[in-house]
């Protein structure tokens, strides 16, 4: 979204301390989450973020930067794609599929918008995609496979425009717009943690969306030919509101389960209804019982036996199985319960978030932060 661009990389809202405080857990639980930071050596702002595991995670962010580390955090590698410093590129999402084979969305209008690819690390980018139509300003990227994936603009001719590769990001064809549902007035996607289009599964997709009348999620159920429209119960009605990330569980894992969070970015303004959740694939949402007190970003599901005390993948392990964590300017929050109620655990500042699996749940955010969950 042009506003979000140009208001939040403008002014960086202010550092916050990482503290943690007390958290709510279920009955018999003895774990207290805590983010680890990891010093990055920049002060780059970090929208951009990939786990692929406890070790392994790539930031893209501000003035073209790309980092890498492979050692969970305490080194990182400068891997920015040449000439991205110099054009000042707005690095605002990357999807990871190791720690080689990597793909970056650059946000911006007209040729601003563009998207690399590595297959060594970094050590060589290929520009995949670069935007000619001064109407489009690409905002987020997702894919469903190491093959698959999709990218979205801001409407084009009052409809969402969507970027499809079938290649694992080498070339990017714009899809049809025939089953997008036509735009409100004034919406349009959110560039603030690579997290208003995901995937899960091998064809779900789900866009989020601000600006309008009402915060809504799209949905598609055939890699975006088609979509379906759902109004949440964030908030919008202003370009600064709305719907700014979404997680989704696979339907593997019951009725593929969904969380929205946003609010309004605008440090000065309240966002007392910044989360929604669904039970249905998106169809229908309802409000957080308890949501987070601020406005949130990035939104991730804790993986199924997360912090387990045996380690097994399976084990709900003491933060439950329906547990998931929320992001913003001004802290982190935990649900236990799907996302019906959220309590408090961090006031660090971070953007965005993602898991990976069992002990990999990273964050990233303004000034260079970088940290890993314990």
């Amino acid at each position: 979204m042009r506003l979000l661009a140009l208001g939040m990389s403008a002014a960086a809202l202010t550092a916050a301390v990482s503290v943690p405080v007390a958290v709510g857990t279920p009955a018999g639980a003895a774990a207290r989450p805590s983010w680890a930071l990891k010093d990055t050596g920049t002060d780059a702002r970090f929208r951009g973020l990939a786990a692929v595991g406890r070790t392994t995670a790539w930031l893209a962010g501000s003035a073209g930067t790309v980092l890498r580390t492979a050692d969970g955090g305490r080194s990182w590698q400068n891997v920015s794609p040449p000439g991205a410093a110099a054009e000042a590129l707005e690095f605002r999402d990357v999807e990871a599929f190791d720690g080689r084979r990597a793909v970056v969305l650059a946000i911006g209008e007209g040729e601003a918008s563009r998207v690399l690819r590595t297959e060594d690390g970094g050590a060589t980018w290929a520009e995949a995609f670069r935007n000619t139509d001064a109407r489009a300003f690409y905002d987020c990227m997702a894919f469903f496979d190491h093959r698959n994936g999709l990218a979205v603009s801001d409407p084009v001719d009052g409809k969402f425009r969507i970027l499809s590769t079938a290649d694992g990001g080498r070339s990017w064809q714009v899809l049809p717009d025939a089953g997008m549902p036509e735009a409100l007035p004034g919406e349009a996607g959110f560039a603030a943690s690579g997290q208003c289009l995901v995937t899960a599964g091998p064809r779900d997709v789900w866009l989020a969306t601000g600006g309008g009348a009402t915060g809504r999620v799209l949905h598609s159920a055939d890699r975006g030919r088609t979509w379906r429209a759902a109004t949440t119960t964030v908030p919008a009605g202003e370009g600064a509101k709305g719907v700014f990330g979404l997680a989704f569980r696979d339907r593997g894992y019951g009725a593929a389960r969904g969380l929205a969070v946003g609010g309004d970015y605008r440090k000065d303004q309240a966002s007392p209804l910044a989360a929604s959740v669904t039970a249905d694939g998106g169809r229908s949402w309802s409000a957080a019982s308890v949501p987070p007190a601020a406005y949130r970003s990035g939104v991730a599901w804790l993986p199924y036996g997360s912090y387990a005390p045996t380690g097994s993948y399976g084990s709900y392990g003491p933060l439950g199985k329906d547990a998931a964590l929320a992001v913003g300017p001004t802290g982190t929050d935990i649900t236990h319960d799907a996302g019906r109620t959220w309590q408090s655990f961090d006031a660090g500042s971070f953007d965005t978030v993602d898991c990976a699996g069992p002990g990999a749940c990273w964050a990233a955010g303004e000034k260079g932060r970088a940290a890993r969950l314990e």
